[in-house]
């Protein structure tokens, strides 16, 4: 395993950290964790020490709407990969409590049959504001369970409909839950959701209604693909299939191959009941394949290198927000330009460039 290490002048206390962190002990995960959520002093020190260890755990990304039994199925996808003697990390994220400021729900009470288990860390994270599904720091939370060398990391989104896509840009698998209830299937996989998911599954396929949504999403996977209208001959000179394509919606080109390429991913659509373990095999077995599919295409690569790219886009929008939103003389001046904006003497978009332009030394650290 890659050695971590620390500049010699951080603070004594973040040297012990590191030390218990490398040693294996849970109690100084829990403090990294929360010392990266929290972005206190120090955090970016850490994660830059954790850096060389990150890269070995599995990321599985488990979204869809409030409801659809996510953490059920987390926890018994935990269960089963401990009894294959993995080690699991649980990140749920949870809407922000509005008195507290912290996760509103609290996955230890819901994950309560593995939350004991040594081999199954649980943070429960708050969204704060953040959109897309995600906490904003879920991602850096996810490097240091992995510097830690859990197998598995299960990310559990908060569950806010069709907008959490954050999921695909964070984990290897993306894992859709949907229910029959969840209202009108069609509008449900809209706006993204078909372009993320992997692995689609239909939970409480115990209820009426499943067999027609999973018949629903196999038939849109179909029609965006291609499959449904292969064999469909050109009329009056239109071409079906592209037609066929083009309104089911592209694909997105950093998430995986057309759905017609010789070695491409087939999105399987499982049935299951979470309450009672249904299906469970099945999905392991499809999380697995995906996997293997990702290494043995390539993908795999494409999608760490996407995620470590946008890691540094991460990094330099924070410090460039901490660097010009906490300057007194730059919040000063922006003061200054409200009376011209005010007038229309000027535009947001001319004191944006202005203040680009005066801030050019304090973005890159450099003395005026």
């Amino acid at each position: 395993m890659s050695s971590v290490s620390l500049p010699q002048d951080a603070p004594r206390a973040l040297h012990t950290l590191l030390a218990d962190f490398t040693a294996g002990r849970k109690a100084a995960l829990a403090r990294a964790v929360s010392m990266v959520e929290d972005q206190r002093v120090g955090a970016d020190l850490l994660l830059a020490a954790l850096h060389p260890r990150v890269g070995r755990a599995r990321r599985i990304g488990l979204t869809g709407p409030p409801g659809a039994g996510k953490s059920t199925l987390t926890t018994r996808i935990a269960a089963s990969l401990r009894e294959q003697g993995l080690t699991v990390g649980i990140v749920a994220v949870d809407p922000t409590s509005p008195f507290s400021g912290g996760a509103l729900l609290g996955d230890r009470v819901r994950m309560e049959s593995v939350a004991l288990d040594p081999g199954v860390f649980i943070r429960s994270m708050a969204t704060r504001g953040s959109l897309g599904g995600l906490a904003g720091t879920t991602r850096e939370v996810c490097d240091v369970l992995d510097a830690f060398g859990l197998d598995r990391i299960l990310i559990e989104t908060v569950g806010v409909g069709q907008s959490e896509l954050d999921i695909a840009r964070t984990a290897d698998t993306s894992l859709l839950v949907l229910v029959p209830e969840a209202g009108d299937s069609i509008q449900t996989l809209k706006a993204g959701l078909m372009e993320i998911a992997d692995v689609f599954v239909v939970n409480k396929a115990d209820r009426p209604g499943a067999d027609r949504l999973r018949n629903d999403i196999e038939l849109m996977l179909g029609l965006r693909s291609g499959r449904f209208l292969k064999n469909v001959p050109a009329h009056h000179g239109v071409d079906l299939r592209a037609a066929g394509a083009r309104a089911a919606g592209a694909a997105d080109a950093t998430h995986a191959p057309a759905a017609n390429a010789p070695d491409a991913w087939s999105q399987p659509v499982l049935r299951a009941v979470g309450t009672t373990g249904e299906g469970l095999p099945e999905m392991l077995a499809a999380l697995d394949a995906h996997y293997a599919y990702l290494e043995r295409s390539g993908e795999l690569d494409v999608r760490r290198r996407a995620r470590l790219r946008e890691r540094v886009k991460d990094v330099v929008f924070q410090r460039l927000a901490r660097r010009l939103w906490l300057d007194r003389p730059t919040i000063a001046w922006i003061d200054e330009q409200v009376a011209d904006l005010a007038t229309g003497r000027t535009t947001p978009y001319a004191v944006a460039d202005a203040l680009l332009r005066r801030s050019g030394s304090l973005m890159t650290g450099e003395p005026a």
